[in-house]
């Protein structure tokens, strides 16, 4: 099951049916089941308050990942989601803020999937899986 808490006024998820189709297709494709996926969008503010509390880290993010699977073929957890941060990245990398916010859902879930994007090897196979995702999103017309 996956779920969209909105924590922060002016901000409206649409499509929210084709996110959910697409977020577990991806969990699919690279062999889990879909678990219980929290998704959990806020604002830059809040998502750093997370970020100093459970991951000493005092800067701002677009999105932290909680895994929360109990068993190797499930994915679940908590995917925390700065809006204010993929607006700025949206502007910042010209592109359109739901691609921004499609390319950064996804992100979250490829983490659970096993991804990481610390090297740049594996931040390349991470952009990779994302363009893959943005694809079959913006082109899959179900």
């Amino acid at each position: 099951m996956i779920n969209f808490n909105i924590e922060l006024g002016g901000f409206r998820l649409t499509e929210r049916n084709r996110k959910k189709e697409l977020l577990k297709r991806i969990i699919r494709e690279h062999g889990f089941r879909p678990g219980e996926l929290n998704y959990i969008f806020m604002s830059d503010d809040d998502l750093l308050k997370i970020n100093i509390e459970y991951l000493n880290h005092s800067t701002y993010t677009d999105i932290i990942t909680f895994d929360n699977s109990e068993t190797d073929d499930t994915i679940e957890g908590d995917i925390f989601i700065s809006v204010d941060r993929v607006r700025e990245n949206a502007e910042k990398f010209g592109t359109g803020f739901e691609s921004e916010l499609v390319r950064v859902m996804a992100h979250g879930v490829l983490h659970l999937a096993g991804y990481k994007d610390k090297k740049p090897e594996e931040a390349q196979a991470m952009r990779a899986a994302e363009e893959k995702a943005l694809k079959a999103y913006f082109t899959d017309e179900s």
